[in-house]
């Protein structure tokens, strides 16, 4: 039963133990997905029962396709919207006879819209749809849906159309239940918006404090109840609608009827479209994303097949489009399924549902449905991503509210429109606005980095340019490239011109030789197109104009075939193309390793060493943040310890340094952190939960030593940098915790002492520096 084929095992599970667990997760999908299943189908405009025949044939078949183990497919959202809008559009009733006749035909457009889609590999498709895009338009869609079921919770009736239409209606919902219950002598819709609001809260609350307890099974069969033991009377008094009555019986076989679509064909063709791209999109994306966070191996073509098979049984069964559920996957991935036996065992689970267990479905209440979906959807928006686009990008940020607005406003069709014409809109703006970069180097250290304070030991060579273009050359970008290497051949700049990140900030490095040589490092140039191939001609002729060498190093080779296709060969034959940049500046007169007298001196009095700042480098600007939030969390634990008895070992101090700094730091690191650590010892000391521990402030001591020792043997001047950072960091603690500030003297009087006796040079040099800074 256990198969051990890699293609054919993704619905079987590997062990007895997964085959159990598989089981009970199943049981539990079948029961989450009937009140899901049973609200999207109303929103589609089909009866209830429909959302149960989705989540039958449809979840089996993708089961027996998918290679993902874990996704969970049936009547979902976003497809059900679609179509519950196009019928409104149409101005065809929900739950008519014309509803239900039109229905399935949009559903089997819908699979064969997929079929097209497998044919011609669309799954390749979706790398140009960003995420902020996608985020945006499924918050839209969620948003929208949340507003069409929201009267439902009180009483009302859903709406369908837009924003500003929901908006409308659910005002005059709440006025005419409020009148209906008026004059017919009972109360408003309250006690019916109290339930679902209370249904919402307690799905939320479980899902925060045990997201493992299937909830929403719970809550309907706990609101069936409800309402069988309060009676109809009593439940119409309160003004709290229920579901109406479901035969029991397996869905009928519908033909989907064609002959709709003489003279209507581009009023289904254009709306299934849009559909299927959505189907596409949504569910690829969701799985690819599930399947990156649990280790899944997913064939995306596989998929589309799955999605195209689900679709045509829905569309036998009379349902409407159906789809990968965020929501449902998410929730059988919290339970840690294996295999799409989930889906096997989920469809035996309805089937019996359907067949026996149908009568229940009349005593479940509208407001907990509703409160069921809605708490559904509340998990699929991605307002979380918008806030971190805020924080981190604000252009991907205004492209989430596009797209997010476009379906608000305009409507699904518009948004997945625009959804496209966004992505395309970016990816442009993207390679037309490159990340560019000066660069420089380090002595003793490999490599070229950039001139910026997160590489702050950098330094660029005296009269030569390295200057960093990330992007496909091309007509859109050409003139940013060339303004980049003209300023810097005309000013002579340094970092201070250098494009860069909105949260650093270039270094002030003062050129003190004219420029004669420029490199670019185009390993980021993946293509040049005729524009560009014409611009860096005439560059390079107008800069050799000057006495100015200018080389393109790095690149592909194909480049090069590009570069002699649209005419500027001249380039190749005169040398100005080079497979590496230490190959350029070699015809400049440099030979790595590059030495002191090689590089630009300056006018600021900065230390520079030939050490490489990488935990500032990875860091950034929230570097020194960083270390010390590292040295609380490492303060807190020997407090912890020290608590409990246990010895402090400086091994264990360190090997906690590797795991917290993720290994970025160095002896200059490791020493500044030392620093930020006996700070923060202090600090839990004055607090009194920490007592004074001589063994581990002379372990602490003999550490630093050893570092410092470390860096002068490397001839290292950044223990200037070190101990400068070191004072001024003290001057800070001085005047924020001044009563500590005698301690801190005690602690460096034997310190100096120490190391007086072990290295007098040391000593004697450290203490220099210290007089220095004291002066100024």
């Amino acid at each position: 039963m256990f198969s051990k084929n890699r293609l054919n095992r993704n619905w079987l599970p590997k062990t007895p133990k997964d085959f159990f667990s598989d089981l009970f997760i199943g049981i539990i999908i079948a029961l989450v997905s009937i009140p899901i299943s049973m609200g999207y189908a109303s929103v589609a405009g089909l009866p209830v029962v429909y959302g149960l025949y989705g989540s039958l044939l449809p979840i089996l078949l993708f089961g027996l396709i998918s290679s993902s183990p874990r996704a969970v497919f049936g009547v979902d959202a976003a497809p059900a919207a679609l179509v519950g809008g196009m019928l409104a559009g149409m101005g065809i009733a929900p739950e008519s006879a014309e509803a239900l006749h039109i229905i399935p035909l949009v559903t089997f457009l819908t699979s064969l819209w997929l079929v097209l889609f497998f044919a011609l590999h669309a799954d390749r498709v979706l790398k140009f749809i960003s995420q902020p895009v996608m985020g945006g338009f499924i918050t839209g869609i969620g948003t929208t849906i949340i507003l069409m079921q929201f009267p439902k919770l009180f009483g009302g009736e859903s709406g369908h159309g837009e924003v500003i239409e929901l908006l409308s209606h659910i005002v005059s919902e709440a006025r005419a239940v409020h009148e209906q219950g008026a004059g017919q002598g009972y109360v408003s819709g309250l006690p019916s918006l109290l339930l679902g609001l209370t249904t919402i809260a307690v799905i939320l609350l479980c899902r925060k404090f045990c997201p493992r307890l299937p909830v929403q099974p719970v809550l309907m069969f706990g609101g069936a109840a409800f309402a069988f033991f309060a009676g109809s009377t009593r439940l119409a008094a309160w003004g709290i609608k229920t579901l109406p009555a479901v035969e029991r019986g397996l869905p009928p076989f519908v033909l989907p009827d064609l002959k709709l679509l003489h003279g209507n064909l581009a009023t289904f063709l254009l709306p299934s479209l849009s559909i299927a791209l959505v189907i596409l999109s949504e569910t690829l994306l969701a799985t690819s994303n599930f399947a990156r966070k649990y280790g899944d191996t997913l064939m995306p073509r596989r998929e589309i097949a799955a999605y195209a098979a689900g679709n045509l049984a829905s569309a036998f069964c009379g349902c409407c489009p159906v789809n990968g559920s965020v929501s449902r996957t998410g929730i059988a991935s919290q339970f840690g399924v294996k295999s799409q036996f989930m889906s096997v065992t989920a469809f035996f689970v309805m089937a019996i549902i359907l067949l026996f267990g149908t009568g229940f479905i009349a005593y479940l209440p509208v407001p907990v449905l509703t409160g069921i979906v809605i708490s559904a959807l509340l998990g699929t928006l991605e307002f979380s991503l918008a806030n971190k686009l805020r924080r981190v990008d604000r252009m991907e940020f205004l492209i989430f509210n596009v797209a997010f607005l476009a379906v608000l406003f305009l409507g699904t069709i518009y948004g997945v429109l625009t959804g496209v014409l966004l992505a395309i809109i970016t990816f442009i703006f993207r390679q037309s606005k490159p990340v560019t970069d000066f660069l420089g180097v380090v002595p003793g250290t490999k490599g070229y980095y950039s001139l910026t304070s997160r590489n702050s030991q950098a330094r660029p060579l005296k009269g030569v340019v390295l200057y960093r273009f990330s992007a496909p050359l091309f007509y859109a970008n050409i003139d940013q490239f060339c303004d980049d290497i003209m300023n810097s051949a005309d000013s002579a700049p340094s970092a201070s011109t250098a494009p860069a990140a909105p949260t650093d900030h270039s270094m002030q490095v003062a050129r003190t030789h004219s420029i004669n040589t420029i490199v670019v490092d185009s390993s980021g140039i993946s293509s040049v197109d005729a524009s560009a191939a014409s611009r860096l001609l005439s560059l390079y002729k107008s800069l050799s104009a000057r006495g100015v060498h200018f080389y393109l190093a790095g690149h592909v080779s194909s480049v090069n075939d590009q570069l002699r296709a649209f005419g500027a060969g001249q380039l190749i034959e005169n040398r100005a193309v080079r497979a590496k940049i230490h190959y350029a500046l070699s015809d400049a007169g440099f030979e790595a390793p590059y030495t002191e007298e090689m590089l630009e001196t300056s006018s600021k009095s900065k230390n520079y060493s030939s050490y490489l700042a990488e935990f500032d480098w990875a860091f950034g600007s929230q570097a020194e943040a960083k270390m010390t939030e590292i040295a609380r969390r490492l303060a807190e634990e020997i407090s912890t310890c020290s608590q409990n008895n246990k010895e402090i070992d400086l091994k264990v101090i360190r090997e906690k340094e590797r795991q917290y700094s993720f290994g970025y730091w160095d002896e200059a690191d490791e020493d500044e952190f030392l620093d930020i650590l006996e700070l923060q010892l202090e600090l839990l000391r004055a607090q009194g939960s920490l007592q004074s521990d001589q063994s581990l402030d002379e372990k602490l001591l003999q550490r630093h030593i050893q570092l410092e020792e470390k860096m002068m043997e490397k001839k290292s001047e950044i223990i200037k940098d070190v101990v400068k950072k070191r004072w001024h960091r003290d001057e800070r603690f001085r005047e924020q915790h001044p009563k500590l500030a005698e301690r801190l003297e005690l602690h460096y009087e034997r310190y100096f002492e120490e190391l007086a006796m072990k290295n007098p040079e040391l000593a004697r040099e450290l203490a220099e520096i210290i007089a220095e800074e004291e002066k100024k």
